[in-house]
């Protein structure tokens, strides 16, 4: 079987919108919170040197920074992540496409977050948004999780007046199900669905991935190397410190990350052979996968953007890639992704 590699320098074209982008992003949500410790100077480095290195699609949120459930991470502040890439890109604007989200706030009690999706809300989180960012315009604005008490048409009603008024220029969803995507869909197109999606993570394969392909809508997979699973850099029995989300995500708990590390290794015996990363390799079955597909795997530091990129230069054939879903059959990984708190935020 021949074996194919993406071209680094191919560019995606980002569903209903005139937005291309290369084949690997950057997720920049560590450089705020969840992953234990962060230095703003470094992360505002690494986001720099990584657009100098050709990444040309930076990804965020408002809440990106602030309190959250679950986890004892120090607070950095509402808005931290969009003000620190508001830094980052000053003088190199026009060389990303910049992605926000809105809807997730901290409640009125400080220690968790509720969700917004009334069209009044949206219009002052988007000026507040550009605001942090320094730009005029967000090329992709993501309702960041629904609004249990708002119906989706009216959320993405409002979304799309903000496209009219030109301060957004496509719209996308994250973390909802078929039928919420044919719905916001009819309203206004939808450019970009962004989701949890990995080897280890295989869930948007029932039905989500069809219906993406279906309406033409790219699909951002985040955590696309698992929270450094697939990466090899975790072993059995590693522990987390308490500012790491990963301490209290169930399928990093002992019993279960000791399951679940054994098809990583399935996964580094393949990449040794190819002469690759494990992480490298899991980015390419990504973006083998039959639909348009932009993983924004995120990182502090710029050797990993470095190793992330060149995942583009690893081939790959189809039986490659049938391989490794099969030793990552869905299944295959236990524990749920996300703790019950977290959990009741996914609208599915």
């Amino acid at each position: 079987m021949v074996s194919a590699a993406i071209d680094g320098s191919a560019r995606v074209h980002l569903g209903h919108s005139d937005l291309v982008v290369r084949p690997i992003g950057l997720g920049c949500m560590g450089m705020s919170q969840f992953y234990g410790d962060a230095d703003d100077r470094e992360s505002v480095g690494t986001i720099r040197e990584a657009i100098d290195l050709g990444v040309d699609f930076l990804d965020t949120s408002d809440v990106y920074g602030a309190a959250d459930i679950g986890t004892a991470d120090n607070v950095r502040g509402f808005g931290h992540n969009e003000r620190l890439i508001g830094t980052a890109i000053k003088g190199r604007r026009d060389r990303v496409v910049l992605a926000t989200k809105f809807g997730a706030k901290v409640n009125a009690g400080g220690d968790g977050v509720t969700f917004d999706g009334r069209p009044e809300y949206i219009r002052a989180a988007c000026e507040a948004s550009l605001g942090r960012l320094g730009t005029d315009v967000i090329d992709l604005y993501y309702c960041h999780r629904l609004d249990p008490g708002v119906p989706i048409e009216d959320t993405v009603g409002a979304m799309a007046e903000l496209v009219t008024a030109g301060k957004v220029r496509a719209l996308g969803l994250s973390e909802v199900g078929s039928d919420l995507i044919r719905r916001a869909h009819a309203v206004h197109p939808i450019t970009a669905l962004q989701s949890e999606y990995s080897l280890w993570e295989r869930r948007v394969e029932e039905g989500i991935t069809a219906t993406c392909r279906e309406l033409g809508i790219t699909l951002v997979p985040f955590s696309p190397l698992s929270r450094s699973a697939l990466t090899g850099a975790i072993k059995p029995g590693d522990t987390f410190a308490a500012n790491d989300f990963r301490a209290t995500n169930p399928r990093f708990s002992a019993d279960n990350l000791a399951t679940n590390l054994e098809p990583v290794e399935a996964l580094a015996e393949l990449a040794a052979e190819k002469g690759c990363r494990p992480g490298q390799l899991a980015l390419a079955w990504l973006l083998a996968q039959p639909l348009d597909v932009v993983p924004i795997p995120g990182t502090k530091r710029v050797e990993y953007v470095r190793e992330n990129l060149a995942a583009t230069s690893v081939a790959i054939s189809a039986d490659e890639t049938a391989y490794l879903s099969s030793m990552f059959a869905p299944g295959r990984i236990v524990g749920d992704r996300y703790t019950a708190a977290h959990q009741r935020a996914v609208a599915q």
